[in-house]
């Protein structure tokens, strides 16, 4: 275009915005009235403007045109599972995850008459080199999830002992030359957005820091590194969040001279699911898969309305699944690459969250690094304390969820309902160090409830 719009308009600063948002406000204090802090110490202004950027910020070079709608399969039954993934295929999705619970599943028998390029993860509840290998030689695609450090935080024990885990871990990554970060974990149990970046980074630098010696150049720039994350209801946040990690991500991946792309699983979080009014859970997963879109994931794994409380069953899948064909197809969430770029407040809230992130992973390694502090427990008290304030707020009804902790329906019943237990579960057992444990916020609200009713 040679004529170019609104050249008409006189630009109107910054500084005359917000002097004519303090005339309007008659009196009023602007930033008692107008601003506020977030749980990040992030202070969000009413209005950000393009004189307040030194320069444009760089393109991002993610694909949101390229994201695939995942689902997630357990194989409990070998047959039943490749059915179900051959028909979902059909249905729309474009990338499945597989939970291998143990060593007796057949990777050709689960693989029948699925094609070889289709996009598959596996998660495996197991360590084992030799069950990776033959998955490899069958599907030689297959992005494999290995997270040991994942599995001590969650079960607060090694699969085997910290020697020989890594030594595992090692033998794996030159098998696969690819492995997972679990920090959707560290979200559900409560951390904030700045929290669970530099956990997520100071995770992967354990593994960086072993295989630095290990691995050639050429497999450095091959090794792929998935990043399982779970996004909030923060819906501007949550898309800065993501941003961040991949610029946290890069910044982490130079020092190495590894591949400093990185792919990002997104699914809903839990912490905010409710049991009563469950419906509403539909209108949370949503905002929350627009913002890992936006965000830039490259798959997203939607979770069932019903999760919580019901066994994976065909209703709650299929609404979850459509949940997504209507944002890629009806919604055109697949047109733009990077429909967040330019944004003058996700580009802030992403160089904020950015800076706070590196700065608490400094702290951390300076400080003995990610192992140490969960051997300490500095990890595990840090993520209690934001998951009290957090519970603080809901109990305040800071934090509203709708049917739950404002507007309630008293008729509303889920005794006979539940197909499955939605609350922490108490096992006593040794561990190596605490596990760090997932909680929704409306746990104890729903647990009186449910004994009155």
């Amino acid at each position: 275009m040679s004529n170019r719009l609104f050249d008409n308009f006189t630009p109107v600063s910054s500084k005359q915005w917000k002097q004519k948002i303090q005339f309007d406000l008659k009196g009023a204090d602007y930033n008692s009235t107008l601003t506020w802090n977030s749980n990040e110490d992030i202070i969000v202004k009413p209005f950000y403007h393009a004189d307040e950027f030194e320069s444009i910020s760089n393109i991002s070079n993610t694909e949101a045109t390229n994201w695939k709608i995942c689902q997630t399969i357990y194989v409990f039954d070998i047959e039943k599972s490749n059915l179900k993934a051959i028909d979902i295929l059909k249905k729309g999705v474009q990338s499945i995850i597989f939970i291998i619970p143990s060593k007796n599943v057949s990777i050709e028998n689960l693989l029948t008459n699925i094609d070889k390029s289709t996009s598959i993860h596996f998660k495996l509840e197991f360590l084992s080199e030799t069950y990776i290998k033959k998955i490899l030689d069958f599907f030689p695609k297959a992005k494999i999830g290995t997270d040991i450090i994942g599995n001590l935080a969650k079960s607060g024990n090694w699969f085997s002992s910290l020697n020989n885990d890594f030594k595992s871990f090692e033998n794996i990554v030159k098998i696969s030359n690819q492995f997972d970060i679990n920090v959707s974990l560290y979200q559900n149990s409560g951390t904030n957005i700045v929290q669970e970046l530099a956990y997520a980074l100071a995770h992967a630098n354990e593994y960086l820091n072993k295989l630095d010696s290990i691995l050639d150049n050429k497999a450095k720039q091959n090794l792929s590194i998935t990043f399982n994350i779970s996004v909030g209801t923060n819906y501007f946040f949550e898309i800065a969040k993501l941003r961040s990690l991949r610029i946290l991500w890069k910044t982490l991946a130079s020092e190495y001279n590894i591949n400093n792309s990185c792919q990002i699983i997104a699914t809903p979080t839990k912490r905010n699911k409710v049991l009563y009014d469950y419906n509403t859970n539909m209108l949370r997963t949503t905002t929350e898969c627009m913002s890992a879109i936006l965000g830039g994931a490259n798959s997203i794994c939607n979770l069932a309305y019903d999760a919580i409380y019901h066994k994976d069953n065909d209703f709650g899948e299929r609404i979850a699944r459509n949940q997504l064909l209507v944002l890629k197809h009806e919604s055109y969430f697949d047109k733009v690459n990077n429909p967040a770029d330019g944004a003058y407040y996700i580009e802030t809230l992403t160089k904020q969250l950015s800076e706070k992130s590196l700065t608490l992973f400094k702290d951390i390694e300076t400080n003995g690094g990610f192992l140490n502090q969960l051997k300490e427990g500095t990890i595990q008290r840090k993520i209690k304390e934001s998951a009290t304030k957090e519970q603080h707020r809901f109990d305040m009804k800071d934090i509203i969820l709708l049917g739950s902790n404002k507007h309630p329906n008293p008729n509303d019943k889920m005794r006979n309902q539940l197909e499955l237990y939605p609350f922490v579960k108490t096992n006593s057992r040794k561990t190596l160090i605490e596990p760090i444990i997932e909680k929704r916020l409306a746990e104890t609200l729903e647990q009186t409830r449910l004994n009155e009713e």
